[in-house]
């Protein structure tokens, strides 16, 4: 598996604020997102359910503290 591919924070904003990234928590536990949820992204298990719908061009920046 290639190593994660790290991206500047404020990149990943304005993506992200711009609807062209998709932020996801990277963990399963809702109780975790609800301690680091950062505004605009989407916990896990939310992702997992979308996931049939997600285009495969979707940019998907994931993330864990």
């Amino acid at each position: 598996m290639p190593d994660p591919i790290r991206v500047d924070p404020e990149e990943v904003r304005s993506k992200v604020d711009a609807g062209e990234a998709l932020l996801v928590c990277g963990y399963d536990e809702d109780s975790k997102f609800r301690q680091i949820n950062l505004e605009g992204a989407i916990p896990l298990s939310d992702f997992k359910s979308r996931l049939p719908s997600i285009s495969r061009s979707q940019e998907i920046v994931f993330y864990c503290a």
